[in-house]
């Protein structure tokens, strides 16, 4: 199946529970909403630790997904942390993402007093870690000789219910990071890079329609007779339902000298009419192959009709 037709689906990204709602009751909105997962931020000062909140989220609900958006590989030796995402699938059959990254945030880094390794380490630490993640999933005794991890005679327990484990994700804005995850992922977020900050206009520039068309032909050399079973995922950062999406994206625009109509575009804006955000999607999947679409918290009701509508198909 081509990415450009691959059926919509629907996340969120839920730092901690909807005002008046415990985390549990939170979940299950998510769910009743017709959203196919739950996301949950993974930083020092992120409201709740990922995996206890994904696995009271799977608890709480019957067929949601819960992933964590993402897990820095700096902060988690790989086989502990790979033995926890198998116990949840292996728990709550195919309900499970493990969205990895190579961290980026530098108050991650400071505040918790590890060392920032520059990017190019982070990287290949990121693709030891997946290499690993796939050893150990398949549940069979093996060793691992890297550059950053050295790991002898170990057999990942338990197995996951899925089949080669659950799916990875990894998202990213530069070319090193989409060649990694275009050629070890299986949903790939593609994003602008973080490398000036994620509030600096250069940041916002880099999610423009032009962008974007680099970055997907990117991931798609490198991922070779991969493309067409991969999934790509966009994490929109602005979203919000309205008759005058010009307006809300005014002062961005002005702000950083993007063309107005361009940043309407960017993958990571998503306003306007309901009519007008469902075909926004439909041109976005079409032009670049995003299916897998993240809103913020604050747009989960709200957006909950353009779910209805168009997941899955």
């Amino acid at each position: 199946m081509s990415p450009h037709t691959r059926p919509f689906r629907f996340g969120v990204e839920v730092a901690q529970p909807f005002e008046g709602r415990t985390w549990a009751d939170s979940a299950r909105l998510v769910e009743d909403l017709g959203y196919d997962t739950l996301f949950v931020p993974d930083h020092v000062h992120s409201p709740l630790g990922p995996l206890v909140a994904m696995t009271a989220a799977l608890a709480a609900t019957e067929r949601l997904k819960v992933a964590p958006l993402v897990m820095a590989v700096d902060f988690r030796n790989p086989v502990f942390l790979v033995k926890e995402i198998a116990t949840l699938d292996a728990l709550f059959p195919g309900r499970v993402e493990f969205g990895l990254g190579a961290g980026y945030h530098p108050l991650d880094y400071t505040r918790s007093g590890i060392a920032m390794p520059s990017a190019g380490r982070r990287v290949a630490r990121l693709a030891e870690y997946v290499s690993i993640a796939r050893l150990l999933f398949a549940g069979e005794p093996g060793s691992f000789a890297g550059e950053e991890f050295v790991l002898d005679d170990v057999t990942g327990a338990p197995r996951p219910a899925t089949p080669g484990g659950p799916p990875i994700l990894i998202a990213g804005g530069g070319p090193r990071l989409l060649r990694l995850a275009a050629t070890h992922a299986d949903i790939v977020g593609v994003n602008p890079s973080t490398r000036a900050g994620r509030d600096d206009p250069a940041t916002f520039l880099d999610a423009l329609p032009g962008s974007i068309d680099d970055k997907v032909a990117l991931v798609r050399e490198a991922a070779g007779d991969r493309w067409e079973a991969l999934e790509l995922h966009a994490w929109v950062s602005l979203s919000r339902i309205t008759d005058r999406p010009r307006d809300l994206i005014a002062g961005l625009a002005a702000r950083t000298g993007a063309d107005p109509d361009d940043a309407l575009s960017s993958p990571i804006v998503l306003a306007g009419s309901e009519h007008e955000v469902v075909d926004r999607l439909h041109e976005r999947r079409e032009r670049w192959g995003y299916s897998y679409v993240c809103l913020q918290q604050s747009s989960t009701e709200p957006f909950a009709p353009v779910v209805a509508t168009l997941a899955g198909t």
